[in-house]
């Protein structure tokens, strides 16, 4: 996967725009900034964004030229973000660290992400957010008929509302929802799509 996402980002094109997501820019707009982190962050255009509201950011990804885009974005817009690159499970992040994170289309190997999921909620203080938006299991219809709104191909990387209450059971739920979304974030999501949008606060 790393040298798939290399190749994506290797590209002048931000892959998937400059612009946040957004139900992270709906969300993250009405929160008091604190220290974040957004794993499986791509170019950077979400980490970035919670920057310029005054978050202390933090950000990691598989992908180097990932990491360099986001750096550039940040650079351009007289932003910082700590951007590191490397599997999760190599990140020296500690328990309870950050004040949110923001999953936002971070589909991780089927294999792992559950195991990833509760990895990362220990990052988390007790009465932190989490900001979660990826694509549902009725997503890959969707993929079928249009290629172009993007997503992962493999059923088991898609998510569906039981699975997530599973992995973030010490979250008080404050919006759990499955929606069809018309996206037009860069080259490779657009069109029609299912997402599951959650947004919870840990226990």
């Amino acid at each position: 996967m790393k040298d798939f996402w290399n190749q994506r980002y290797k590209a002048k094109e931000y892959a998937y725009g400059q612009k946040p997501n957004d139900y992270l820019k709906s969300k993250l707009t009405n929160l008091t900034p604190g220290k974040i982190l957004f794993p499986a962050d791509g170019e950077g255009r979400n980490s970035v964004f919670a920057a310029s509201l005054g978050w202390e950011t933090y950000a990691f990804d598989l992908s180097l030229e990932g990491r360099n885009k986001a750096l550039a974005l940040a650079e351009k817009q007289g932003l910082f973000i700590d951007y590191k690159v490397g599997d999760l499970a190599d990140l020296l992040y500690t328990k309870e660290e950050f004040d949110a994170m923001a999953l936002i289309f971070a589909h991780f190997p089927a294999s792992k992400k559950s195991e990833y999921h509760k990895r990362l909620v220990t990052y988390l203080k007790s009465g932190s957010v989490l900001l979660f938006e990826a694509f549902s299991k009725e997503h890959l219809r969707f993929n079928f008929e249009n290629p172009q709104v993007g997503g992962p191909k493999d059923f088991e990387q898609l998510f569906s509302i039981e699975e997530l209450k599973e992995d973030f059971s010490h979250f008080h739920i404050l919006e759990l929802y499955e929606t069809e979304v018309e996206l037009s974030e860069g080259l490779f999501h657009n069109g029609k799509g299912s997402v599951i949008r959650f947004l919870g606060e840990k226990k």
